[in-house]
């Protein structure tokens, strides 16, 4: 069964998610209110999958995130949001978030989020997808364009097909039955892209392809 512990400030949100969780046969192992908990639970608790909000009193959903990846053999974050800071989001990505959910999403899809993350996934949404590109369109720094276009230069077509399509937030199930290969493949070729990209997550994949197509937008 998956674990999954919830980090949110808000008593009636946890208590929401903890429901919805666990109507779907998965496990809440422990729910705490701020940042500076997270470790201790993780420790304690050990789960495969933290969903985590971005914006908490005493230590940002942020400083946690990268707190968490910084551990041996980390689990899955999914970063909880409201969409409405992109700068946030964008740190949340570099802090190593495996996914993000929106506030208001529905059951059924945060479900399928910690579902995916805890296969080794990811969950990068449309919606998030799309946030992460209007950041990355407005990034005025040709220089991390420029080193984008260059990692993904070292991409094979296949690749570079795989982490295009991860960018627009599909699942490797998906990935795999457009391009007609197993999933296994697709996860192969995924791994080796993001060593070329420096990628830790899919979630960083996106950021890498999102940047150098925006360069050659711009030229």
């Amino acid at each position: 069964m998956i674990r999954v512990l919830v980090v949110d400030d808000d008593a009636m949100v946890r208590q929401l998610l903890r429901t919805i969780i666990e109507q779907a046969d998965l496990s809440v192992v422990a729910d705490v209110g701020d940042g500076d908990e997270v470790i201790p639970a993780v420790h304690k608790h050990h789960p495969d999958v933290v969903v985590m909000d971005l914006r908490m009193h005493r230590v940002s959903g942020v400083e946690a995130t990268r707190s968490v990846m910084a551990l041996p053999d980390p689990p899955g974050v999914i970063a909880l949001t409201s969409f409405d800071s992109e700068d946030v989001i964008l740190e949340a990505v570099h802090a190593g978030a495996h996914g993000f959910l929106a506030k208001d999403a529905d059951p059924a899809e945060i479900i399928t989020a910690i579902r995916s993350v805890a296969a080794g996934d990811g969950a990068l949404s449309p919606r998030a997808a799309r946030t992460v590109m209007t950041h990355v369109q407005a990034d005025t720094s040709g220089q991390k364009r420029r080193e984008a276009r260059e990692r993904v230069e070292r991409l094979t077509d296949r690749e570079q097909t795989i982490t295009t399509a991860v960018a627009a937030g599909l699942t490797n199930a998906q990935i795999a039955r457009q391009n007609y290969l197993s999933e296994a493949t697709v996860k192969t070729h995924l791994t080796n892209a993001m060593t070329k990209l420096d990628a830790a997550n899919r979630v960083q994949v996106a950021l890498v392809i999102d940047r150098a197509a925006s360069g050659r937008s711009h030229g």
